[in-house]
């Protein structure tokens, strides 16, 4: 009784709310259904079917033998390493951490559901991120205006870790080697191959996207540049020995009345805690 009663009160309250109201909770319960989605662990294939495992007793062939003469399996198509592969990648990035960087794109939607395309660069040493910005509409122009204001002067890597997005042009990767960067594009829907970009859109989602609705360009520049001025100055990584990656010391209790106060950090998302003394 108590659930139909609920069920009608709902009913009546929606007869009297605007369409600018519905949309805003249609907007937040999509939000909340792409990091719930986003959250799930892949589902775990189930167990073969009784005639399945007769066939392995009895010996029958494996389903790939009876494959086309001349068919690969497309494991490097669906972005799985094999061992070798991967042996060799890791220590690529181990050796040239201090001269090495990757960039990348990622999209967030807005509140008129339109698609943002966020950009940034990061450095493998310390995983500072180097530069963030975003725009409705890139193009091979933008990147190499973005890559200018990234690495002015002689602050360049040696190499730098890219996509095969059409975006990186022949005239990207013209501008990145007249910079004296070595640029390595990573394999066809690989994006394990570039592991620290990809590893900083997880931590961006999670941390800042997934609490907040973008409402425009600016609205995300200015969040995304919130968020990297606390992720370089304020965040301790496991990685780094619990060390931001800009740096930050360590400061023993001041006093034994000193308190714990927290300093608002990327919009009141995060904070920094440090000590204070007692007054």
């Amino acid at each position: 009784m108590s659930l139909l009663f609920r069920l009608i009160l709902t009913a009546i309250r929606h007869l009297f709310t605007s369409r600018d109201q519905l949309m805003l909770e249609v907007l937040a319960l999509r939000q909340q259904l792409a990091m719930y989605e986003r959250e799930q662990p892949k589902a775990k294939p189930g167990p073969r079917e009784p005639m399945a495992r007769a066939q392995d007793r009895q010996g029958a062939q494996p389903s790939r033998d009876r494959r086309p003469r001349g068919h690969r399996p497309p494991v490097h198509a669906q972005g799985a390493p094999d061992r070798e592969a991967e042996r060799f990648l890791r220590k690529f990035l181990r050796n040239h951490r201090d001269v090495l960087a990757g960039m990348d794109f990622f999209v967030v939607p807005t509140v008129t559901f339109g698609l943002l395309y966020g950009f940034f660069v990061i450095h493998h040493a310390r995983r500072i991120v180097l530069h963030f910005d975003a725009t409705f509409h890139p193009s091979a122009e933008w990147v190499i205006q973005q890559l200018r204001e990234t690495f002015p002067f002689d602050s360049a890597p040696k190499y730098l870790i890219l996509d095969n997005d059409t975006i990186f042009s022949p005239a990207v990767i013209d501008t990145i080697r007249s910079m004296g960067i070595e640029p390595k594009k990573t394999a066809f829907r690989s994006p394990w191959q570039n592991p620290v970009a990809e590893r900083w859109i997880g931590t961006c989602r999670r941390e800042m996207l997934d609490h907040v609705i973008v409402v425009g360009e600016k609205h995300l520049r200015r969040l995304g540049r919130s968020y990297v001025s606390y992720y370089n100055e304020d965040r301790c990584h496991s990685t780094l020995d619990g060390d931001a990656p800009e740096g930050r010391a360590v400061k023993p209790k001041p006093s034994p009345g000193a308190k714990v106060v927290a300093l608002p950090r990327a919009d009141g998302l995060h904070h920094r805690y440090q000590w204070r003394r007692a007054a």
